[in-house]
């Protein structure tokens, strides 16, 4: 998505009132699911709570009969792929309808309210890591617009009948302060809300109809980090409920707080994703509000009843508002702009990717990268070879992927066998508590062993550690089970084992999450990286002593501008650290205990141009001499990867992304995490090198996707091509330096 200028406003000033806090006893939840999000589906008959299932093999959304009991009958389970995301558009040519997002393919979907049937084929692609969705109906025109949020930025989407069918047509793209998690409308203030992860801000700006970049403003800030937004709509104004891990605050149209509902009936409740259903129903006769939650009985869905919560608090319930409501006004959306913009003050104002006096014609951004043809707004038609953003991306295949293994797949590393190249292996992490361990492959993706560990995230390789007389390999991870220095040896012959004093602290209260391996040139001692979400890095000397590893903190320092961070990889023929910060960048740090830390390097900015967020996985291909070779980095975002320079500017070279191989039946990468590479040609299966990635949903040939991940292989002299493979090190020993 371009990415537009936009002025935030200055925080408003906070007022400090002591609200009533009153019990929301739980009035009924689901059975288990994958939940993040709900929705509502007025119906006098029979009223819907809708929820998404993030789950591999269930992902999608489920239907669930709001007045159906303690536990929630389920009506209907649709399963296009993982989803997070699903919000309700009313009387849309007079039809309801469910609009979700499937995570693989980031298409919008469209189904029947009532019946959850798929209605025609996926329509607009929206290539992105998307984290919140809401709609809003104008009370101006009765037309209808969805507002979809991401890294740093919003779209808004104009959903409308077209023929016989529906379409969604892009409004605008504009930035945001935050990544939203949460986002809800108010329509009597005609504004949109919303709220960042780890972030008790709320931010506002107009819903309008108009092409004008918003003017975003911090309406104030909650108590703790908001976890979910809602909306309920007041008989004279409207208030927002603002959900906080186990209490919901309720504040009015200037952002007082009037109240706060602290939820009871289970242990540890955390809850997000808010809705609220105002109708009087057969079981709740003020309504409920609703919610994804996860506390001691489990992970779902669940509903509590607004009767007794808001008579304690003196709030008034609004039982007659009804979303499916028709508006009779007259849209600006008009043949004079082709209905293709907004035709206001004399003068028509073109939706993203028209243009002309009246919107006659179209356009695509960056024209389509000179790799495709313009073939509607903002829509190309890519030259073979090419894909993703207007064509921007090198398209690859993978030739081969891992047998299905584990739960929740992160990142995968390459050992080089040093008896047989063509022996090589493919190491893999589970990080879920499901599987938690190690998979490791043959160079077909054959699984030959797995071996337990506590959730480990990263995986990286140590060749030739002295412990005490032997020379070993070891296999390291930050494992998030018990926030641990995890290490296994890797034998001669390509199997994991268990080695004296694998398991290493780190420090007090804190929780692990990617790591690395660096041996210093000048020193040759050896070192291990770890990072914390917090961009805290630690930085420890591992040796061996009275035979057992042992581990000392040698080094700490914050990562990037202090953005979450996780991949990370050493050059060390240059001494450096290259760190990923997902939000922001990829950077460059020294990778000596006595380097400066206090200021990095930036390599690629998300926002450039090039790279976009999340900045996941990196690693180093090696060249012969410290000045060649190349740096490869994930964009979890637009499932790609981009590939720039060893040496320092480090020029970006291309963004390649990886498709489905129908001949060889292996599916297409979406949202990948972990990259793994080596140049050094590993016998007749891959004598150009080899990449390895993640894939978040390992989709079957007969359309399916497994519960357990698999990781893609593909050559890198796909990816770099003959010119560039000359700057590779094919003959690259890494025991040799």
């Amino acid at each position: 998505m371009m990415r537009l200028p936009i002025a935030w406003l200055a925080t408003s000033t906070a007022v400090t009132v002591t609200a009533l806090v009153v019990d929301l006893p739980i009035s009924a939840r689901t059975y288990e699911v994958e939940s993040d999000f709900t929705a509502v589906v007025y119906n006098d008959a029979q009223p819907l709570l809708v929820g998404n299932d993030g789950g591999a093999s269930t992902g999608g959304f489920h239907l669930f009969d709001l007045d159906g009991g303690a536990t929630l009958p389920e009506t209907k389970h649709a399963t296009p792929s993982r989803t997070k995301l699903v919000t309700i558009v009313y009387d849309v040519g007079g039809k309801d309808l469910i609009v979700t997002i499937a995570q693989p393919d980031s298409y919008f979907r469209l189904y029947d309210a009532q019946t959850a049937e798929q209605v025609g084929e996926p329509i607009e692609r929206t290539l992105g890591d998307w984290s919140a969705l809401c709609v809003w109906k104008s009370q101006n025109s009765g037309e209808q617009y969805l507002y979809l949020f991401g890294k740093g930025q919003a779209v808004q989407f104009l959903l409308r009948k077209a023929n016989n069918s529906f379409e969604i047509v892009e409004i605008q793209t504009f930035d945001t302060p935050v990544e939203a998690s949460s986002c809800a409308v108010s329509l009597s203030a005609q504004s949109v809300y919303f709220s960042g992860d780890d972030n008790p801000t709320v931010y506002t700006f107009d819903a309008a109809e108009s092409t004008a970049v918003p003017q975003i403003s911090v309406l104030g800030e909650g108590n703790d980090d908001v976890t979910g937004l809602a909306v309920y709509i007041g008989v004279e104004s409207d208030y927002l409920l603002v959900a906080q891990e186990d209490s919901i605050a309720v504040y009015n149209k200037f952002f007082t707080i009037v109240g706060s509902m602290k939820l009871s009936g289970d242990e540890d409740i955390e809850i997000e994703g808010l809705n609220v259903y105002q109708s009087q129903t057969r079981n709740y006769s003020a309504g409920v509000v609703t919610y994804a939650i996860e506390s001691d009985a489990g992970k779902g869905f669940a509903v509590s009843s607004l009767e007794a919560a808001f008579n304690e608090l003196g709030l008034e319930t609004n039982n007659a508002y009804d979303p499916r409501k028709t508006v009779n006004s007259t849209s600006p959306i008009r043949a004079r702009c082709n209905f293709s913009g907004f035709y206001q003050n004399w003068t028509c104002s073109c939706f993203a990717g028209f243009k002309g006096v009246h919107c006659e014609s179209f356009t695509c951004r960056n024209d389509c990268s000179a790799q495709g043809t313009c073939v509607g707004a903002n829509k190309c038609e890519c030259d073979k070879g090419w894909g993703g953003l207007y064509c921007a991306f090198r398209v690859v295949e993978p030739v081969a992927e891992t047998d299905a293994n584990g739960g929740d797949g992160d990142d995968p590393a390459i050992w080089i066998s040093p008896i047989n190249r063509s022996e090589s292996r493919i190491i893999t992490t589970t990080k879920s508590e499901e599987g938690a361990g190690f998979g490791v492959f043959d160079l077909s993706g054959t699984k030959l062993q797995t071996i337990a560990a506590g959730e480990p995230n990263n995986v990286d390789v140590i060749y030739g550690f002295q412990a005490g007389n032997r020379t070993v390999d070891l296999i390291y991870a930050a494992c998030r089970e018990d926030n641990t220095l995890c290490l296994f040896e890797m034998t001669a012959d390509g199997i994991l084992q268990t080695i004296a004093g694998g398991t290493q602290p780190t420090k007090d209260d804190y929780e692990v999450y990617g790591s690395c391996v660096y041996r210093s040139h000048k020193t040759d001692k050896q070192y291990l990286f770890v990072n914390a979400k917090t961009a805290e890095y630690l930085q420890f000397e591992l040796t061996w002593v009275d035979d057992t590893l042992q581990t000392d903190l040698v080094r700490n320092f914050t990562g990037g501008s202090g953005g979450q961070v996780e991949g990370c990889v050493s050059d060390e023929a240059n001494g450096w650290v290259i760190i990923g910060e997902e939000p922001h960048a990829l950077w460059r740090y020294g990778a000596e205990p006595d380097d400066n830390s206090s200021e990095g390097v930036i390599i690629g900015e998300a926002g450039d141009g090039h790279m976009y967020a999340d900045v996941e996985g990196v690693t180093l291909v090696e060249g012969a001499t410290a000045d060649q070779g190349f740096i490869l980095v994930s964009q979890q975002g637009v499932s790609a990867y981009n590939v720039y320079r060893r040496a320092a500017p480090h020029e970006y070279v291309e963004t390649f992304t990886i498709y489905e191989n129908v001949e060889k039946g292996v599916d297409a990468v979406t949202n990948t995490d972990g990259i793994a590479a080596v140049g050094a040609a590993l016998g007749d299966a891959f004598p150009y090198g080899l990449i390895v990635v993640h894939d978040d949903a390992n989709e079957l040939p007969d359309g399916s996707t497994s519960d357990e991940a698999s990781f893609k292989l593909v050559s890198l002299g796909d990816v770099l091509g003959e010119k560039l493979m000359r700057q590779v090190d094919r003959n690259w020993d890494p025991r040799a330096s």
